[in-house]
C-alpha cells in the first residue's frame, strides 16, 4: 500500500506547490500594481482572495465557513486561528471576506523565491529572536490599523512539530497589540486543516475543510495587566472548539 500512497501524496504535494505559484505568476501584473503603495491594499487583498480560492478549489478542499456574518465596515479587528496548515493563509483569507487585513509573519518566508518578495511588502514581518524587530511590528500594526485594516496573528508562533499537540501555547503578541489599540478579537479555528494538509511532507488529500468564527472577545476598557486572562480566554474558545470536534468522531 505505501507503494502507492507515497508517489500518490509525492505528486499531491507537487501540485499544490504549483498551485500556489502559478496564479502568481499570471496575476503578477496586477500584483505588482497593487504593491506599489499601501494605499492600494485592499485591491491586493481581493487578488489574494483569488488566488487562494485556486489553490483551494484546485486541490480538492470543500470548505465551508461558519459564523462570517460577525464583521463590521470601517472596523478594525485582531484575528487569531489555530495554526497546523500551509493551507491557513488561504482559509484565513477566504473566511474573512470584504475586511481587509494583514499578516503579522515570520521574517524567514521572505526568503522564499517571488512568493517572498510580494510577502515582505504586505506582510507585517517580525524576527522572532531580534527584540527590535518585535517592537517594529507593532509600529507598523498602528500604522496599519489606522488605514482601517484590521490584523492577523496566528498566536502559537509557528507549528508544533508534534502534530499529536491540539494547540500549542498562545504568545502575548496578538494581545497586546489588541488591548493597546482596543481592537476586537475574534478567535477563529480550522478544524480540518492538518488532516488535510499538514507540514508532513507525505500527507494530504482532498475533502472538506471547516472554519468556524466565533463570537468577539471585547478589549474596550482593558489594559495589559489584562493581557494573560484574555489570552488564555481565547485559547481556551478555539481548544474547547477542536477538543469537541474531536469527540464528535470518536
Amino acid at each position: 500500500m505505501k507503494f502507492i500512497k507515497y508517489p500518490l501524496t509525492f505528486l499531491y504535494r507537487i501540485w499544490f506547490y504549483l498551485l500556489v505559484l502559478v496564479p502568481i505568476i499570471f496575476l503578477f501584473p496586477f500584483i505588482f500594481v497593487s504593491i506599489l503603495s499601501e494605499k492600494t491594499y485592499p485591491f491586493f487583498f481581493k487578488i489574494a482572495r483569488i488566488w487562494a480560492k485556486i489553490i483551494l478549489i484546485g486541490m480538492g478542499f470543500n470548505y465551508s465557513i461558519k459564523g462570517d456574518e460577525i464583521f463590521e465596515d470601517g472596523k478594525s479587528y485582531m484575528l487569531v486561528a489555530n495554526h497546523t496548515s500551509m493551507t491557513d493563509i488561504m482559509m484565513m483569507l477566504i473566511a474573512v471576506k470584504n475586511h481587509p487585513f494583514v499578516f503579522v509573519g515570520k521574517k524567514e518566508l521572505a526568503k522564499i523565491p517571488i512568493f517572498g518578495f510580494i510577502y515582505k511588502r504586505v506582510c507585517i514581518l517580525v524576527d522572532r529572536s531580534n527584540s527590535r524587530s518585535r517592537y517594529q511590528v507593532f509600529e507598523r500594526a498602528q500604522s496599519r490599523i489606522k488605514q482601517g485594516l484590521s490584523i492577523c496573528i496566528f498566536p502559537e508562533g509557528g507549528v508544533p512539530d508534534d502534530e499529536s499537540i491540539v494547540l500549542d501555547e498562545f504568545k502575548d503578541g496578538a494581545f497586546r497589540i489588541a488591548i493597546e489599540h482596543q481592537l476586537p478579537i475574534v478567535p477563529i479555528v480550522f478544524f480540518d486543516n492538518k488532516k488535510r494538509l499538514s507540514y508532513t511532507f507525505f500527507s494530504g488529500s482532498p475533502g472538506r475543510m471547516r472554519a468556524k468564527i466565533c463570537p468577539i472577545i471585547e478589549t474596550r476598557g482593558k489594559t495589559l495587566e489584562d493581557r494573560s486572562t484574555i489570552r488564555q480566554q481565547v485559547r481556551q474558545i478555539i481548544l474547547t472548539e477542536l477538543e469537541n470536534d474531536l469527540n464528535k468522531k470518536v
